[in-house]
């Protein structure tokens, strides 16, 4: 038997005669819980700040909103999320007395890093919608911000959706540090059969090979839905 054959051998004892495909299914899981639920955080804090941005600056309001939008997105796209993740879990909720599974607090910090790059995304879609959108909303009696939610945003999230598909495989490449704050992914899911084997090659290709093969879906998907974007505009 050749030397890969061995190592084949040995991953596939730790992971389908030891069990270790529980873990890696549990590893999985957790990093597509973690990029789902975080993307989607993300679009909704990302969606209000856009929104906040390109409010018309006349009152104090808006001005100091705004203010606060920008410290928050220069906060998050200014350090690494490994960092953020970090602190937050080891720093932030411990001063706060707040306990919370590694899990939730992945999802949480994964969403609010999200925003801050999907408010920027949004920004420039909703800045790439004709300005007669809005006109044509508010001369219908309709409020600025019903006018921007109901008219203005879905047609930027069609000029913007390979953009957010970017971000939600970026999320998906990320969750492999979630491990620093001890939650399951996929990178701990092969560490452990790697370790119990003693042969790291095969069990971190399959991870590679996992990842790859998320990237491709998700990005057949994004296609799939602009080509359906496409054929409604057409109908319309």
């Amino acid at each position: 038997m050749g030397s890969f054959e061995k190592k084949l051998a040995k991953f596939w004892e730790i992971f389908y005669e030891n069990e270790g495909y529980t873990k890696v299914v549990t590893g999985l899981k957790n990093t597509l819980t973690i990029a789902v639920v975080g993307l989607a955080i993300g679009i909704i804090i990302g969606t209000l700040i856009a929104i906040v941005e390109v409010f018309p600056k006349y009152k104090r309001l808006p001005r100091i909103l705004n203010g606060f939008c920008r410290f928050y997105v220069a906060l998050f796209r200014g350090s690494p999320i490994v960092v953020q993740l970090l602190v937050a879990y080891y720093v932030v909720l411990p001063l706060l007395g707040i306990n919370i599974p590694a899990l939730n607090v992945c999802v949480l910090v994964f969403g609010l890093n999200s925003g801050a790059y999907v408010s920027e995304i949004m920004r420039g879609g909703i800045l790439s919608v004709d300005t007669g959108q809005m006109e044509a909303g508010r001369a219908l009696g309709l409020s600025y911000g019903v006018t921007m939610l109901k008219i203005v945003v879905p047609q930027a999230v069609k000029n913007i959706l390979p953009t957010l598909g970017n971000e939600f495989i970026s999320l998906i490449k990320e969750t492999s540090v979630v491990s620093f704050v001890g939650a399951a992914d996929l990178y701990v899911a092969f560490s452990y059969i790697g370790t119990n084997s003693y042969e790291f090659m095969v069990p971190y290709l399959v991870m590679a090979l996992i990842y790859i093969v998320l990237v491709m879906i998700i990005a057949s998907l994004v296609k799939l839905m602009e080509r359906s974007l496409r054929r409604s505009d057409r109908r319309n």
